[in-house]
């Protein structure tokens, strides 16, 4: 099973990733745990490129193919052997955040996204955790980790506003999504996101994402 984790940032969606692969593993599940862009070796060399650095670095187009090329590796060396080895694969952001900072938010190019990403990638996640807060309150909290990987941040509180609602809307649109208030208590929130893992693996009879 394929399960995404996406948010604005600061939305605490790398420390529910953590809590729920331990948990998994608790269960007996073989579980990688891994993280976009990067994942792989080459991925996030790529990494460095996107997220350091002036916000004006590179146009949103430039991104698109960046991105991209590092998902593609990540899916080459990381996750297809994962799923195909029967494992969980639990991801830190994947194609909805390409498809919402890249193709919503920076200007009208969902389209270029979405057929880069057909030719490409062409994997959906089962499961996609959308943790949804107030955008103010998440680039507070993004701020004040005071890493090197703040180059979306410094977009500003208006982007991150725009990014939300992006987010919503393929919430809507796309029934593998699952909305987490990730305003409330850690482990309140890893309760909740516990019971959604664990009623999709139900019904999800072990079939793995192609």
């Amino acid at each position: 099973m394929f399960i995404t984790l996406e948010g604005i940032d600061g939305s605490g969606k790398s420390t529910q990733a953590r809590l729920l692969a331990q948990m998994l593993e608790a269960q007996g599940r073989e579980v990688v745990l891994t993280r976009e862009p990067g994942g792989s070796k080459g991925a996030e060399e790529i990494r460095a490129l996107v997220l350091e650095g002036d916000p004006d670095r590179w146009s949103a187009e430039t991104e698109i193919l960046l991105f991209t090329a590092a998902r593609r590796d990540h899916l080459e060396k990381t996750i297809r052997p994962a799923l195909q080895a029967g494992k969980v694969v639990i991801c830190d952001r994947f194609a909805d955040s390409t498809r919402v900072f890249q193709g919503v938010t920076r200007g009208d190019l969902q389209g270029k996204v979405n057929r880069l990403h057909e030719e490409m990638i062409g994997v959906e996640p089962d499961l996609t955790l959308l943790f949804d807060m107030d955008p103010t309150v998440g680039l507070s909290r993004a701020k004040a980790r005071q890493t090197a990987e703040e180059r979306f941040e410094d977009f500003g509180a208006d982007f991150q506003i725009k990014v939300r609602a992006a987010f919503l809307d393929l919430a809507k649109a796309h029934s593998r999504f699952a909305v987490i208030d990730a305003s409330r208590e850690i482990d309140v929130i890893a309760a909740d996101v516990a019971e959604t893992v664990a009623a999709r693996l139900a019904s999800h009879h072990g079939g793995a994402a192609t």
